[in-house]
């Protein structure tokens, strides 16, 4: 058995039985306090099996939270890689299948998140920042203009580290997934990827297969709830994680990229645009 490099909270370990390689996912202590249901991500993690995005599952250990899955032998996908039209058109074509596949346990809001997080923190003697009202008043205005969206099957944590291509594009690592809004996951991709305004505009394109402005509008937008979610993430993790991890500064660094988010002149025009949609 070896350990895996990446991810913070869980511990992963590749082990080999009988000539076959399997990935063990442990869950990290007070999981469960970041909103992680691990019977969730075991259904989640079936579903993207059966739709051909995620390794097989092969055990799941409930008493303890423990997934295994078959190891995938894939490549990491760089960044920058992320934007070339062929690799946007199979990622995709993969969320496009997660997003119309059956349901899935477990629900994903992200505006429930960050007043779920800024809870558990405080409960657990962690100062709140104040950027977290501003970022509120904002999160408000873009539920407000975007009003109730369809609720699909999402990944909700499309992190770099969490695709492989081994001929096909593969996702991993299913634990905040749930029933959700598409266009958080659209966003949670594009911010993870360093996207800016034109690569958006190909990302819808390839996923809808045309570049509407109302569709640009709402990812646009939703990045900021990503960056919301995240900063509120490591406020939590910085009261009860018992990791050697800086997750004052990760919460302060999604933090500044949010403010900046709100503060371009484009901003306001999306808000606009989202409630003329």
């Amino acid at each position: 058995m070896s350990a895996l490099s990446g991810g913070i909270t869980n511990h992963n370990f590749k082990v080999e039985v009988d000539g076959a390689a399997y990935v063990l996912r442990m869950g990290g202590a007070k999981t469960g306090l970041l909103g992680i249901d691990r019977a969730v991500e075991h259904a989640a993690s079936l579903r993207a099996e059966e739709i051909g995005i995620g390794p097989p599952v092969a055990d799941f250990v409930a008493s303890e939270g423990w997934l295994v899955t078959r190891f995938i032998d894939g490549r990491p996908i760089a960044v920058e890689d992320m934007r070339s039209p062929r690799t946007l058109e199979r990622v995709a074509d993969a969320l496009r299948r997660l997003h119309s596949a059956r349901a899935i346990p477990g629900r994903f809001d992200s505006f429930a998140v960050v007043d779920a997080y800024r809870a558990e923190a405080e409960a657990n003697g962690v100062k709140i920042p104040t950027e977290f009202e501003m970022a509120s008043h904002v999160a408000d205005q873009i539920r407000a203009a975007r009003g109730p969206q369809p609720l699909v099957p999402c990944h909700n944590d499309l992190l770099n580290a969490n695709f492989l291509d081994d001929g096909a594009i593969r996702i991993v690592d299913w634990e905040y997934a749930g029933m959700g809004d598409k266009f958080f996951d659209l966003a949670n991709f594009s911010v993870n990827h360093e996207f800016g305004v034109e690569d958006d505009g190909r990302l819808v394109a390839a996923y809808f297969g045309t570049e509407r402005d109302s569709d640009l509008a709402s990812l646009r937008l939703m990045r900021f709830m990503s960056d919301f979610r995240e900063a509120m993430w490591g406020v939590l993790q910085s009261g009860i994680s018992e990791l050697d991890f800086d997750f004052k500064a990760y919460g302060a660094k999604h933090f500044d990229r949010m403010e900046r988010t709100a503060a371009d002149q484009e901003f306001a025009g999306y808000l606009r645009m989202a409630r003329d949609s």
